[in-house]
């Protein structure tokens, strides 16, 4: 009789929260869609010019590699945020992608939240930084 091998759970390292290079993975991570509906909303383009944009936009915080960015407009395409037609460029299919009404839709939402965010992340600097100050003023 065989006996079956046991199936252990692998423990991963728990992400070192005190490196910036987790934290700016983290928020390119999630521009990164954003900011590709941004691209789309100014009109429609094929998937190399999506990235150079997003690029271009974010002054290099985010740069889509195409292993994230074609996942990424699968799903869009999926969820029906955006269609995809193909045409031939210098004799190479690719394909353009154009967001749909419910694409624009997701991208003012998501711009609505990210300045809901960025309003929460000012406040929460101007607070540290008055805390900060005070600890260092003179109690004499």
């Amino acid at each position: 009789m065989s006996k079956e091998p046991t199936l252990r759970a692998v423990a991963r390292p728990s992400p070192d929260f005190t490196d910036r290079a987790y934290w700016a993975g983290t928020i390119k991570m999630a521009l990164s869609r954003f900011f590709v509906l941004q691209v789309l909303h100014d009109g429609p383009a094929h998937g190399y010019d999506i990235a150079r944009a997003v690029e271009r936009t974010t002054n290099g915080c985010c740069s889509p590699s195409e292993g994230a960015l074609y996942p990424t407009l699968r799903e869009f395409e999926q969820g029906g945020y955006l269609t995809s037609a193909s045409e031939i460029v210098s004799g190479r299919e690719r394909k353009v992608y154009t967001l749909t009404d419910r694409g624009r839709d997701a991208f003012k939402v998501g711009l609505e939240a990210w300045m809901d965010a960025t309003a929460a992340l000012t406040e929460t600097d101007r607070a540290a930084a008055a805390r900060d100050q005070a600890k260092g003023a003179c109690r004499c």
